[in-house]
């Protein structure tokens, strides 16, 4: 049932990217706190503007869930990129701007890009059940070597390859959860309300999920430039998405030679647009901040006057 999946996906991208264009201020706004410290969050809540950019990211996942409840992975998480293309425009809005020849551009390619993505990917449902034994069990040693990879590295290094690595961590755990979100949706769908009570999925989800939020947290507030990061998330993300559907739930694309080629010209055209789109969102957001700090002075410089 596509016809309820891409809407779904669309809307939560929309959602996703609108959360990123009025969050991600507040992050600055703060004291800096470690990684994965929960009192990064306690400061953002009295922020009202995040709380907000939190509401549109529950509304977000609200309609992922329906997206993953009537699509594969492999189409699902591709059509999140989107969120960043929402992103620079809901920034430019906001922004008090016409959207520039940039932002168009990065949109063109950005829908050329994924639109020939799955036209040659030609993604297919899952063929088996999710397996919860120990056959998942190389997957998710894979998928957690990774993420203690990404944050090693993080502790490491500073500056660039700091946050880059703590971006590359946040995709790959946004990645896991919507991959464990899809087997929960589909033991919904089988069994009714109860039945991911009795999974361990549903719990991991719980787990998960909160993680790779506090750490999109502190990679928003700790890089310098937002642009890079945001890039590298939106692009993860979906891959990591994409890898659990193919290998754990059996969902298919297809493979031939000729349709790889495609799909790497495609893959590099998205990679080039979302990171464009990311780079403007970020100046954009750079003049919200200027223009609010010209409106915050300029009383006082009146009563000086």
């Amino acid at each position: 049932m596509f016809f309820v999946a891409v809407p779904a996906a669309v809307a939560g991208a929309a959602s996703f990217g609108l959360a990123s264009a009025v969050q991600q201020r507040a992050t600055k706004e703060v004291p800096t706190t470690g990684t994965l410290d929960p009192r990064l969050i306690l400061e953002l809540i009295r922020r009202p503007g995040w709380v907000l950019g939190v509401a549109t990211v529950v509304v977000g996942l609200s309609l992922q869930l329906v997206a993953l409840a009537f699509g594969p992975l492999v189409l699902v998480q591709p059509l999140l990129v989107t969120g960043v293309l929402f992103g620079a425009l809901f920034s430019a809005l906001l922004a008090r701007h016409r959207v520039d020849r940039l932002v168009v551009l990065g949109s063109l390619g950005c829908v050329a890009g994924l639109s020939a993505l799955l036209l040659l990917a030609r993604p297919t449902g899952a063929t088996r059940r999710a397996d919860e034994g120990w056959a998942l069990l190389p997957l998710a040693l894979a998928l957690a070597v990774l993420v203690l990879g990404c944050l090693a590295v993080a502790a490491r290094f500073s500056g660039a390859v700091h946050v880059a690595a703590l971006a590359a961590a946040t995709g790959v755990l946004y990645g896991i959860t919507a991959g464990l979100m899809k087997v929960v949706t589909g033991q919904f769908r089988a069994g009714g309300l109860v039945e991911p009570f009795g999974h361990p999925v549903l719990y991991v989800v719980c787990a998960v999920g909160p993680m790779g939020f506090l750490l999109s947290q502190n990679t928003f507030q700790q890089g310098t430039l937002i642009a890079p990061a945001l890039a590298i998330i939106t692009i993860v993300d979906p891959l990591v998405g994409m890898a659990i559907g193919v290998s754990w739930l059996g969902e298919q694309v297809n493979s031939s030679p000729a349709v790889l080629a495609g799909q790497v010209i495609s893959a590099v055209v998205l990679v080039g647009s979302v990171t464009l789109l990311a780079h403007r969102g970020t100046q954009l957001r750079r003049e919200i901040e200027q223009a609010a700090r010209r409106e915050d002075g300029s009383p006082h410089r009146t009563a000086q006057g």
